[in-house]
């Protein structure tokens, strides 16, 4: 009898690759990562002419009310303008919710942040997105068994309406993986999934193998970049991030979603992304031919 749970185990060239929103553009207002108001439309026909897939948007939390996200006509044009450069746009990385938190113990911060989640899950079924990533790192983090039970909270009025839209709710966190393991059991919900971010596990030191144990087929989303353990972003393949056992892992568990690099850039931008997504399909391609005996 064929074991219909058991994932087909794709090529890793099958995944679609997409770039996090502003990497191949100029910084906005001094920063790498943000919507850049004004000019984010250049990065579709950029990203198309790299062969990249996807752009995977972001929602800041500053003029926040200006992203096209937050409403209708804004969705549509980002629409529009993915029809016509070829470059989609599947994934939002919300990171608005670092800055404030739906777990905020400000009870203004999390009423607001909550208004904005419903307002950009209800807005993302005009685009068609599948996954909304939300951080939970830095000032966000779930330090605390309190700040847990606050987010679980927060997060179960949401679950009706990711599932009437078909979208996930991917969380990316500093936990380790047994205590994210139990905070997604906690949860139970098939909408709520992972963000797996190969440079933070690099920079905390996880190891992919115990990471995927705990929760591999909930993995939805990969952000790709590398880091030093304990220390800051690097090109891909100088830092700590172990792409080899990473990539056996994506393949065994028959991941589906996106690789969405994230990668480290320097003030130009586009040149040493452009090397990395080299490095990126180089390595990929290696993985595949190895992979090809065991598929």
């Amino acid at each position: 009898m064929i074991d219909t749970n058991t994932p087909e185990l794709l090529p890793l060239s099958a995944k679609k690759i997409g770039v996090i929103q502003g990497r191949l553009l100029p910084k906005y207002r001094g920063r790498y990562q943000a919507h850049p108001i004004g000019y984010w439309e250049d990065e579709f026909e950029i990203a198309a002419s790299l062969g990249l897939d996807l752009i995977e948007f972001i929602l800041d939390y500053n003029d926040y009310e200006d992203n096209p996200l937050m409403s209708v006509s804004g969705c549509k044009e980002i629409k529009e303008i993915s029809n016509q450069s070829g470059v989609h746009v599947k994934t939002v990385c919300a990171d608005y919710f670092m800055e404030a938190p739906l777990h905020s113990d400000d009870l203004h911060v999390a009423t607001l942040s909550a208004a904005v989640l419903r307002e950009l899950i209800l807005n993302s079924q005009t685009i068609g997105i599948t996954d909304i990533i939300i951080p939970l790192v830095d000032q966000s983090s779930l330090a605390t068994l309190e700040s847990r039970d606050r987010f679980i909270s927060a997060l179960t009025p949401f679950l009706s309406d990711l599932e009437a839209q078909d979208i996930n709710l991917n969380l990316e966190t500093d936990l380790g993986p047994s205590e994210f393991k139990q905070l997604l059991a906690q949860i139970d919900s098939k909408r709520v999934t992972v963000n797996y971010d190969t440079g933070n596990s690099a920079g905390l030191g996880y190891d992919p193998d115990q990471e995927f144990a705990a929760y591999g087929p909930q993995i939805t989303d990969i952000h790709i970049k590398d880091r030093v353990k304990g220390g800051p972003s690097v090109c891909l393949g100088q830092g700590s991030a172990d792409f080899a056992k990473i990539f056996k892992s994506v393949h065994d568990f028959g991941y589906n979603g996106p690789f969405i690099m994230q990668a480290f850039r320097d003030d130009e931008g586009l040149e040493i992304f452009k090397t990395q997504l080299t490095w990126l399909r180089s390595l990929i391609s290696r993985i595949d031919k190895s992979n090809g005996d065991r598929s």
